[in-house]
């Protein structure tokens, strides 16, 4: 028996539900930012300790930092983003230097 709401019709065809996909949340890329005070030696093992790159990896991004400016040190959801900034910001200034970590969406 095949009534109105059956969702085969008449000839046997088959209606096919629509299903919404759901979307990867936003990423996060945080930033390392140069200044004149921080040791280059910090900046290191800040990338190291944090981000867990190799010493030669944590010393090409200081580099980029110091020549540049700024550098990416990685990309991650919101939530992750935002702690590593934090560890960042806490660490420099439990040692006393004014180096800077920032966020932005991707």
């Amino acid at each position: 028996m095949s009534g109105p709401d059956d969702p085969r019709h008449g000839d046997g065809d088959v209606v096919l539900e629509t299903r919404t996909k759901t979307q990867r949340p936003p990423l996060y890329k945080v930033l390392i930012l140069n200044d004149d005070y921080t040791p280059m030696e910090f900046v290191v093992h800040v990338l190291e300790r944090f981000f867990g790159l190799t010493h030669a990896q944590a010393f090409e991004v200081m580099l980029t930092v110091h020549k540049k400016g700024v550098a990416v040190v990685g990309v991650f959801s919101f939530e992750v983003a935002e702690t590593k900034v934090a560890q960042v910001m806490d660490f420099a200034r439990r040692h006393q230097h004014p180096l800077q970590c920032t966020m932005e969406k991707e």
